[in-house]
């Protein structure tokens, strides 16, 4: 049984990675979304799997969805953000680039988080006290460091005064780090496990299926998280700078203040 929040998160997130895994490289249905946007039968059958096993661990709770949106019970203070398959494009390519994320948020805070990376076969997770990497049953802390200097941006989501590709040019970024560019909340995650030194995104993440659970794990790791300012997180200019350490973080605020 699987008895706290966080092994409740680990689990539903394991287990739809199993099922991404199964459809990988089989024929794809696409059901369109908003704009060009689409889902597959993966994402519908994953974030199923997902559901089942929170409707049935806790059963008084809410839940948000990526694609079904909201359900449970109404009025709960308890919150699961679900977003199945991240990076739902690279899978129905046959790119193995994708994440399962799941979060708990109680009131307004994040109290249990878990990351899935089914072709890495990891779990990212954090119950708020530490960031852990789950492999075979066995977890490591999860330890950032900035030193390969690669910084992810994510080119979908405009900055309120420039596009994301700006970045690219500005003082203190391309004579400093190397950029890269995925479209999957993984990335993120590899901020806290030392794999990347930084992630930069715009958009209003407030309620976002899409990266609550690697903002909580990146927090948790000891990570640097603010908006693209350099202020709390979810206000005015919203985005997202998430830094493996504080130099990082300010040369980043700095590049990003110069795109105004």
């Amino acid at each position: 049984m699987h008895h706290t929040d966080v092994e409740i998160a680990i689990h539903a997130t394991e287990v739809a990675s199993e099922v991404i895994r199964s459809a990988f490289h089989t024929p794809l249905t696409r059901y369109a979304k908003v704009g060009d946007d689409f889902a597959t039968q993966a994402d519908l059958a994953a974030e199923k799997a997902i559901l089942d096993v929170l409707a049935a661990a806790c059963p008084g709770d809410r839940f948000l969805a990526e694609e079904s949106g909201v359900s449970g019970a109404v009025g709960s203070d308890r919150t699961w953000m679900i977003d199945p398959l991240c990076g739902t494009r690279n899978f129905a390519v046959g790119t193995p680039s994708v994440a399962v994320n799941v979060a708990l948020r109680t009131g307004s805070t994040v109290t249990a988080a878990a990351v899935g990376a089914p072709f890495a076969d990891e779990v990212l997770w954090t119950d708020g006290d530490g960031a852990f990497a789950r492999h075979d049953g066995t977890d490591e802390r999860l330890q950032p460091n900035a030193d390969n200097l690669l910084v992810d941006i994510n080119l979908d989501d405009p900055f309120p005064w420039s596009t994301p590709a700006q970045l690219l040019d500005a003082p203190g970024f391309a004579d400093v780090f190397h950029p890269r560019a995925h479209s999957t909340s993984l990335t993120l995650v590899w901020v806290a496990s030392g794999r990347r030194a930084a992630y930069v995104t715009g958009g209003d993440l407030s309620d976002s299926v899409h990266f609550a659970a690697a903002i909580a794990v990146c927090q948790a790791a000891g990570c640097v998280v603010t908006n693209l300012a350099g202020q709390p997180l979810h206000t005015e200019p919203h985005g997202l700078i998430a830094a493996a350490d504080r130099e990082t973080h300010a040369r980043l605020v700095a590049a990003i203040a110069a795109l105004r």
